[in-house]
Formats: structure tokens, C-alpha cells, sequence
């Protein structure tokens, strides 16, 4: 075949000699010797930080907790954890404790690459919450981007660890905490609920008894309104009392004289009597004086003694008659005062008569009448001290009967204030009941939504307190789940780094490869062969090229490639690609072409994506990426030395082979056009 017998013929011509050899041997290398170094130098840089200076310094005095439950106390200091945390190698760098002063000079001279300082209230605003006066906890990181600008990075995210580090033990101290209270909370909860039980009981007794309150108020006002009305008539009746009585005092001041009266009038009834007794006994004793005169001289003066016998008895019935006058008188005199009764006056006048003939009877009788009188006297004495004593008290007693008349009226007063406040009280009763038996509901809602949120409060045991105040304090933890897994920094830059160098690799070969033989165009051969006999020596030493860079990269490195023949395929026909990339630029542009991809090499260089995620590129080198063959040689590795998806691998590799054919059909078309000599051609204006 044409296009084979030009490449082996190229191919001798770069053999021959030693210094070709060796140039050729050189052009071989270069890929890898590219790739082999970056590679080397960013194999494990985070691994190294800890070689990186950094000054620490803690100025933190710690602080002193209590224990709300217990009133124990607890001494903190957050600030010499983090030291311990940052000097005993998670620290990333190598942490120096040092003076503020001293860590600030230090930054600024470039003697650290980044300070932390941690403030002297770090711990007492770690644990302000807890006190109710909270305050954020700072950290003060100070970086210098003159030293080193991805230091300041690094320092940022250490910075963040450590945050993120107290944070989570701050969080899972205050989760403990607050779990703690929800224990506390459920214990008194549930004591509440009990509470609440008896209140419900307590509540549905109450309204039973408004219940019964309601019918004895009622009562109470029927009672309170009868008892008014009572007490209304009875201040009448004290009324009409009073009006009676208002002339009892000096009625009984007129008894008690009367009496007095009385008791004097017997007195001397008494003394009457006593003279009519002795009036009696001188007319006996003068009856019986003229009886033994009679006997003695009947024989002489029968005549006389008719006379002398009418004159004795004139004289005892004219003392009779006088001393009966007296009498009357006396108690007519009696009589008239109120003292006696006619009866008694009549009782008294009628033995008289009857005296004059009846003188032994009489005699026995008035002796009789003088002994009742003299009993009679001492009952008048009587009656008349009591009727005076009645007397004396009759007024206290009016007195009495108007001061309850008053009292009365006060209470009648009173009463019907009484008998108003029981029928307000029956009605408030009602709204008691009614009260009651929304309490009680009230009570048993307070009831059953304190169980409620009793079940809703956990209550849990010391292990699960712990475990859920860690999960809260350290809510998210991420699974190292990855579907394709670089290993290292330097094997994560690795598909950038071997896309490169493979570029490159083509890039050097035609500066010793002739991209197009001018005797195949002078002897007119077809420009497809031409064309192909051109690249295929370019080709060859690039397969050369990727295989040594594979070999250094997977053994020399430790990058093992996912899968080791997807990549050696990719890299071969990367390599074929861009060679005839090159070959079009060299064929159509000569020097410029070469120029021209040089400056290609730079435009991939920043579109396709080695470092940083292609979509932050900016616009419009955002687009390039799109088309440039590099982007799809870059993803393509990604996908093969990292397990990832073949298919994706495939589809890149298919992109480059479409870039590939374009190439090769532009370098055709320049070896169909180059076959008529032009003065340019003949001599250009520029040869490098």
C-alpha cells in the first residue's frame, strides 16, 4: 500500500543516525516525562500539610457550667480541645502554639502560611445558651493570600472542621440537655396527669354539689321571703304592742298608789274594827251589868226596868250606829279611790244591822273579820310593794317593747334585705352550676390533652438519650458512596494531565515528522494516501508515546487504571487524533499551523475542565469546550480510570474518531490543493 510504503520510508529516514535516534527516542518520552512529573509533584499534596506551618494560639479561660437538675458543676475548655484536636494531627498543617503577636508577624513575613486564634470567651460563649444569654463563639483565622493562596483555601476548610467538630459536641451536649428536660418534663407531665384525674373528680363533685346547691338556694329563698313576711308582722304586732303599752306606766304608778292605798285603808279599817270590838265588849259588859241589875231590882222597878233596859241598848246601838257610820264612810272613801269593789264595800256594810240584835254572834264574827283583816293588811303591804315594783319596772319594760319594736322593724328590714339576697343567690347558683359543669368539662379536656401530650413527651432510657443527643448534635453523616473513585489528588488530575502531555507528545513529533511527503505529490498520488502516509509515522510513534506514559502512570505512579484496555484505547486513538489535528494545522499553515497549535494547546489548556467542573468555565470558552477535542479525551479517561460508565467512554471516543476523520479529510484536501505550485509555496514568507 502507498500510504504504509511512505510512513515506513519516513520512518527510516528518522532512524538513521544516532542522533536522530535519540531525537526520536526523546519524542517517544516527553509525554511521559509531562505527565510523569505533575503527576509526581501533586500525587498527595493534602497528605503533606502537615509540613505546611501554621501559628495556634489560645487565649481561652475556659468556663464553668451548672447542672439545672443536680446544681452540680462542670468545668469546660473548649478552646484547649481544639488545640489537642489540631496539634494531635487532624490539623492538616503543623500547628505552633504561639503569642497573637507572634502569629500575626509570622503571617505577615510568610513564617506561617495562616494563624487561628481562639478568643479568651470561647468557652463561655459556647456554653452562654445554656444561661439564656446566648453569644456566637468565634474563631479568628488569619491568612495571607501572598504566601500562598491555596493555603488560605486549606486554612478556610480546616478552620470549618473545626467548627463543624465543636459544634457537633456543643450540640450533642445541649441535645443531652434538652433531652434531659424532656425527661423532667414528662415525669412532671405525668404527675400532672394525675392532678388532672383527681381535678376531674374533684370537678364532677363540685358540680353535684352546685347541683344540690341550686335546690337549697332555692329553698333558702322561699324560706328568706316567708321569714320576711314574718318579720314584717311581727314589727306590726310590736307596733300595735307599743301603741297598748304606752299608757302602762302610769297605770301601774296609779296600782301601786291605790294599793298603797289599800293597804293604809285596812289599816285603819283595822282600827275601826278594834274600836267597834271594844265598842261591842262595853255594851256587853254594860248588857250584862243591866242583865244583873234587871235580876236584882226586877222586883222593885218594873217599870224603870223597860226604861233602863231601852237606854243601855240606845247607847250601845248609837256606839254602834256611829262607829257603823264610820265605817261607811271609810269605805266609801275606799270605794271611791278604786281600792275595794262595791261588792266588797256591800260585803262589809251588811252585818251591821244584823249587830244590834246578834251581839255574842257579832262579837265572834268581828273578832273573826279582825283577824282576815289583819291578814289582809299584811296582803295589801304585799300587793303594794309588787305594784310598786311593777311600777318601776313598767317603764323599762315599755322601754323593752319599743326597742323590739324598733329591732322589728330592723329586722323586718333586714329579713326582706336577706330575702332579695337569697334570690340573688338561687340565681347565682344556676350560674354556678352552669360553671361548674363547664369546669369540669374544662377539667377533662385539660385532662385528655395533658394525656395526649404526655404520649407525644419521650421518655427515654439513658442509652437512647445519648444516642438521639448524638444523632441531633451530628445529624448528617455522609456515606463514602461513589460510583467512581479517583483515590488521590494526583490521580484525580491524572485524565487532564495524560490528555495534555498526549497533545503535546503530537505536538513535538512534527517538528521532526514531515506532516506531508512532497515526493507523494509530485509523483501524483492520490491526496487521501498522501495524506495518510503522512500521518501514520506521526501515529505510530504516538502509540509509542501513550503506551510508555501508561506504563509510568499505572506502575510507576500507582494509578491503576478501572479498566486498563478502554484506556490504552482511548489514549490511542486520542493520540491518532490530535496528530492529524496537528498534520491539518502544519499542512494548510505551515510555520503558522504550528504556532497555531501551540495556541490550540493553551485554549484546551483552560476548556476542558481538568481541574475545576467544566460548567464554571466562562463564556466563550464555555463553548469551546463543547468542540474541542481535549474536553472529550478528559471526560473519556474519567470514565475508564476511575470505573466509570463505558458507554460514556464509548461515546467520547466516537466524538474523537468524528474530529479524527475531519482532520484527516482537511489534510487531504490541503494535499489535493498542494499538488499546483504556487510562488508561496515555492517560498513562503515565514519557515520556522
Amino acid at each position: 500500500m502507498i500510504a504504509t510504503r511512505l510512513a515506513g520510508s519516513e520512518l527510516r529516514r528518522l532512524a538513521t543516525g544516532t542522533l536522530p535516534k535519540l531525537a526520536l527516542l526523546a519524542l517517544i518520552v516527553i509525554p511521559s516525562l509531562y505527565s510523569g512529573l505533575y503527576l509526581f509533584a501533586n500525587e498527595d499534596p493534602y497528605g503533606h500539610l502537615d509540613e505546611v506551618p501554621a501559628a495556634l494560639v489560645v487565649a481561652d479561660r475556659g468556663a464553668t457550667t451548672t447542672d439545672e437538675d443536680g446544681g452540680g458543676t462542670r468545668r469546660v475548655d473548649y478552646g484547649a480541645q481544639v488545640a489537642d484536636r489540631l496539634t494531635g494531627g487532624k490539623g492538616g498543617f503543623r500547628w505552633v502554639r504561639t503569642t497573637q503577636r507572634d502569629a500575626e508577624a509570622g503571617v505577615r513575613s510568610g513564617r506561617f502560611d495562616a494563624a487561628l486564634i481562639i478568643g479568651s470567651t470561647f468557652s463561655q460563649d459556647l456554653v452562654s445558651s445554656a444561661q439564656y444569654k446566648p453569644k456566637q463563639a468565634s474563631l479568628t483565622l488569619v491568612t495571607n493570600d501572598a504566601n500562598n493562596y491555596l493555603s488560605t483555601t486549606i486554612a478556610n476548610t480546616i478552620a470549618d472542621d473545626v467548627r463543624d467538630a465543636i459544634a457537633t459536641e456543643v450540640g450533642t451536649e445541649a441535645a443531652g440537655l434538652f433531652l434531659q428536660g424532656f425527661g423532667s418534663i414528662h415525669t412532671n407531665l405525668a404527675q400532672g396527669v394525675q392532678g388532672a384525674d383527681r381535678l376531674v373528680e374533684g370537678a364532677g363533685e363540685l358540680a353535684a354539689g352546685t347541683a344540690e346547691l341550686v335546690g337549697g338556694t332555692a329553698r333558702l329563698a322561699t324560706g328568706a321571703a316567708e321569714t320576711s313576711r314574718g318579720a314584717a308582722e311581727l314589727a306590726g304586732g310590736l307596733d300595735t304592742l307599743r301603741a297598748d303599752t304606752r299608757t302602762l306606766p302610769d297605770a301601774t304608778r296609779r296600782l301601786a298608789a291605790g294599793a298603797a292605798k289599800v293597804a293604809a285603808g285596812d289599816a285603819q279599817i283595822d282600827r275601826i274594827a278594834a274600836e267597834v270590838q271594844a265598842g261591842f265588849t262595853r255594851a256587853a259588859t254594860e248588857a250584862q251589868a243591866a242583865a244583873r241589875a234587871a235580876e236584882e231590882g226586877a222586883r222593885r222597878v218594873e217599870e224603870r226596868r223597860a226604861t233602863e233596859q231601852g237606854q243601855s241598848l240606845d247607847d250601845a246601838y248609837t256606839a254602834l250606829e256611829g262607829a257603823r257610820a264610820a265605817v261607811q264612810r271609810e269605805l266609801a272613801a275606799l270605794q271611791e279611790e278604786g281600792q275595794l269593789t262595791p261588792e266588797q264595800v256591800q260585803a262589809l256594810t251588811d252585818p251591821l244591822p244584823r249587830l244590834q240584835g246578834e251581839l255574842a254572834a257579832a262579837e265572834a264574827a268581828l273578832h273573826k273579820a279582825t283577824t282576815d283583816l289583819k291578814a289582809l293588811d299584811v296582803g295589801a303591804g304585799e300587793v303594794a310593794r309588787g305594784n310598786q315594783a311593777l311600777a318601776n319596772a313598767t317603764p323599762r319594760l315599755a322601754q323593752g317593747i319599743a326597742d323590739a319594736a324598733a329591732g322589728a322593724g330592723q329586722l323586718s328590714s333586714g329579713t326582706a334585705q336577706v330575702s332579695q339576697g337569697a334570690d340573688e343567690l338561687a340565681s347565682s347558683s344556676v350560674t354556678l352550676r352552669d360553671g361548674t359543669q363547664q369546669l369540669a368539662s374544662g377539667v377533662t379536656e385539660l385532662r385528655d390533652g395533658l394525656q395526649s401530650g404526655l404520649g407525644r413527651i419521650p421518655d427515654l432510657d439513658e442509652q437512647t438519650e445519648r444516642d438521639t443527643a448524638r444523632t441531633i448534635g451530628d445529624p448528617v453523616r455522609v456515606a463514602d458512596d461513589q460510583l467512581a473513585r479517583a483515590g488521590s489528588y494526583g490521580a484525580g488530575l491524572a485524565p487532564f494531565f495524560m490528555s495534555l502531555a498526549t497533545w503535546i507528545g503530537g505536538y513535538v513529533l512534527f517538528l521532526l515528522v514531515k506532516p506531508l511527503s512532497s515526493r507523494a505529490l509530485a509523483t501524483g498520488r492520490h491526496a487521501w494516501q498522501a495524506a495518510v502516509g503522512g500521518w501514520l509515522p506521526a501515529a505510530l510513534i504516538g502509540v509509542l508515546q501513550v503506551g510508555l506514559m501508561y506504563l509510568l502512570v499505572t506502575y510507576a505512579l500507582d494509578i491503576t487504571p478501572v479498566y486498563g484496555g478502554a484506556t490504552i484505547a482511548l489514549l490511542v486513538v486520542a493520540s491518532a487524533t490530535f496528530v492529524a489535528i496537528l498534520q491539518a494545522l502544519n499542512v494548510w499553515f505551515g510555520a503558522v499551523g504550528e504556532f497555531l497549535g501551540l495556541v490550540l494547546m493553551l485554549v484546551q489548556l483552560v476548556t476542558a475542565g481538568g481541574t475545576f467542573p467544566w460548567q464554571t468555565i466562562p463564556e466563550p470558552l464555555l463553548s469551546l469546550h463543547r468542540v474541542l477535542p481535549m474536553s472529550y479525551t478528559v471526560e473519556g479517561l474519567r470514565q475508564t480510570l476511575y470505573g466509570g460508565d463505558l458507554a460514556t467512554a464509548a461515546r467520547y471516543t466516537a466524538l474523537l474518531l468524528v474530529v479524527f476523520v475531519v482532520a484527516l479529510a482537511a489534510t487531504a484536501w490541503a494535499a489535493h490543493r498542494q499538488r499546483v505550485w504556487t510562488p508561496t509555496s515555492l517560498q513562503p514568507e515565514l519557515v520556522l
